[in-house]
């Protein structure tokens, strides 16, 4: 099992590769300009990064080819997720209460990623910007008081998008919910 973490510029990038290696995952971090062709992984997360940079479809380099072009599961965070969210026909912009610090994170939808664990649960946040709109396709999977999209999940393709920080330890459940997406990419390399 092989999954890649694409930098783009997280202030986490390495706990969430760290997170990886400890479940005995072979994983290593790539820029975000890899070439598609480079890419030899069973599945991808695309880091969270500077802020704003989910926003900015050049801070984010290939992720959209990524997303358009690779036929493996891929976890958003963060920025990740709102970038997700922005090149697949959703909406991302400025949060009404940014979050920083512990939220409560509250499951509507276990699916994959939220399967067997509390339906509510501390998460770890620290944004300014958040997914507006749910692009076409996706199904809302969490949410938290002041931030409406906490988790996302196309309805046909293992796409994923969280907003806030699994692999930090704040997070309950974080080494779970990353078991989780490792079973996804396990599952879908079977196909």
């Amino acid at each position: 099992m092989r999954v890649l973490v694409v930098d783009n510029g997280g202030q986490w990038t390495h706990r969430e590769w760290r997170v990886l290696r400890d479940l005995g995952v072979e994983t290593e971090i790539v820029g975000n300009r890899a070439p598609i062709g480079s890419l030899n992984a069973d599945g991808l997360v695309l880091s969270g990064g500077s802020p704003r940079a989910g926003l900015d479809g050049e801070a984010m380099g290939f992720c959209g080819k990524y997303l358009d072009e690779l036929d493996i599961p891929i976890l958003g965070i963060c920025a990740g997720h709102q970038y997700m969210a922005i090149h697949l026909g959703g909406k991302a912009g400025p949060s009404a209460t940014p979050e920083f610090g512990k939220t409560l994170i509250t499951v509507v939808d276990e699916d994959d990623l939220f399967k067997g664990l509390p339906t509510s649960f501390i998460a770890w946040e620290s944004h300014n910007d958040e997914v507006i709109e749910l692009p076409p396709g996706f199904r809302l999977l969490a949410k938290s008081d002041t931030c409406p999209v906490q988790a996302m999940k196309h309805e046909s393709r293992k796409l994923y998008g969280l907003q806030f920080h699994p692999e930090v330890e704040h997070t309950d459940n974080g080494y779970d919910i990353f078991q989780a997406f490792i079973d996804v990419c396990g599952d879908d390399r079977k196909d």
